[in-house]
């Protein structure tokens, strides 16, 4: 399968990746049964099972969210770990030599882009981290709402990030959202640590002892992730606290703001554009969902040996190729949004979030088609062919004759083989 798979990545490259391209890359995990897997490992598991041994899989998408090649890693290996050999699978085995890669901060790190993509002469389209940001921030003072335009984006450099630019997006309702979570979570954190801090003070079984003292205190401020935000003072006798305030306005100056950087020139990629890029692994994670819980079922894996188990992923790659193809010709049938890039033009801003077109909304609310047809989903327009049956017959008087009878098309299964260009009758 190995051989095969290498075959039909290279052609699917070619078909899909000619040219100067964005490439979408993510990766996930998803368990495995049983204890003799070669590539079982314990590690990061993104489906919230840490007890169970995982394998993780990286999977290479155009910018529309076709996949044209996937690849097996054991389970304990780091994100950007797994960025060199699929920049060696496309530049080297597929001779596709300008692709510029999309993927998230902790997928290409500062070190990846330094030693690998860099030397390699390829882009890049990615986002800081919150330590650079807050640098950037310090660099550039602070980034006031005044700064930004009606589509909330304002474009930088920055003698840290050399031949780069910094696209910085603010989302008004993001930051809304974190100003009201963050109080709400310095809230709770002060009311847990009065209760302490009474404890110290009454009369009967008082809490004392720095060590007792900060044993509890520590269990709060773990358990809401606020102790960056307190200044603490425990004694043998009780417990006083504070806000960093200063540390808070810092804070609180970045919320709503994220920091999207390219390697690419503006002829070639607009801020605009990069910003799209970059919000565009929504299609990998939507690949994802499909792979591992709506439609194919990737997991659990029950394969032990090596080979089977890049077999059994690569099979799931290529359905979802052919799902991803049977989706966009059976749109007009389908909950999915036909006008997606019409809406996306008419949004003023790039970084605001993505609405569904009046056509899409439509059929949501009416549950039906501009035919009059019901609307289904993916999985239920599936169901629905699958009672088109082909019959072989025979009757009693000649038991050996084989009498072919097909049911008849309904008129959602003709209008789905019609978009299909499939005739009924070779589905038999």
């Amino acid at each position: 399968m190995g051989e095969a798979q290498e075959g039909i990545e290279k052609r699917l490259a070619r078909q899909h990746l000619g040219g100067s391209t964005l490439v979408l890359y993510d990766l996930t995990s998803t368990w495995v049964t049983g204890r003799r897997c070669e590539l079982a490992a314990r590690g990061y598991s993104r489906d919230g099972r840490r007890d169970d041994p995982q394998i993780v899989f990286g999977l290479i998408c155009t910018s529309e969210g076709i996949p044209v090649a996937v690849e097996v890693f054991a389970g304990n290996t780091a994100d950007p770990a797994t960025v060199a050999p699929q920049v060696a699978k496309l530049k080297d085995r597929y001779g596709i030599d300008k692709l510029a890669w999309v993927g998230d901060r902790g997928m290409l790190t500062q070190a990846r882009i330094d030693t690998l993509l860099r030397p390699a002469g390829l882009d890049w389209v990615s986002s800081l981290r919150a330590p650079q940001m807050a640098a950037l921030a310090r660099e550039k003072g602070p980034f006031q709402p005044s700064l930004f335009d009606e589509r909330n984006l304002l474009e930088v450099t920055s003698e840290a990030f050399p031949g780069e630019r910094l696209v910085v997006c603010r989302n008004p309702l993001l930051a809304e959202e974190r100003t009201r979570k963050r109080e709400a979570l310095l809230r709770a954190t002060e009311q847990e640590l009065s209760q302490i801090a009474e404890a110290t003070t009454r009369v009967r079984n008082r809490l004392k002892g720095i060590e007792a003292i900060a044993l509890r205190v520590g269990r709060v401020i773990d358990h809401f992730k606020m102790a960056k935000h307190f200044e603490l003072n425990i004694t043998d006798a009780g417990l006083s606290w504070q806000r960093k305030t200063e540390q808070l306005q810092q804070e609180a100056a970045l919320d709503g703001l994220y920091v999207v950087r390219t390697s690419l020139p503006a002829a070639q990629l607009s801020a605009e554009a990069a910003v799209t890029a970059y919000k565009s692994l929504a299609v990998v994670e939507r690949a994802f969902r499909s792979l591992k819980t709506v439609d194919l079922q990737v997991r659990p894996v029950f394969h032990w040996n090596a080979q089977r188990v890049r077999a059994h992923v690569f099979l799931c790659m290529l359905a979802y190729y052919v799902e991803w193809h049977m989706r966009e010709k059976l749109k007009p049938m389908l909950f999915d949004d036909e006008y997606v890039e019409q809406a996306r033009s008419e949004r003023p801003s790039p970084v605001a979030k993505a609405q569904r077109s009046e056509q899409a909304k439509a059929k949501d609310a009416s549950k039906l088609s501009e035919d009059g047809l019901p609307v289904h989903s993916f999985r239920t327009l599936l169901d629905d062919l699958a009672t088109l049956t082909y019959n072989v017959c025979h009757t009693p008087l000649n038991p050996n004759a084989k009498i072919i009878m097909t049911t008849r098309p309904t008129p959602i299964q003709e209008k789905a083989f019609r978009l299909l260009n499939v005739n009924a009758a070779c589905t038999q």
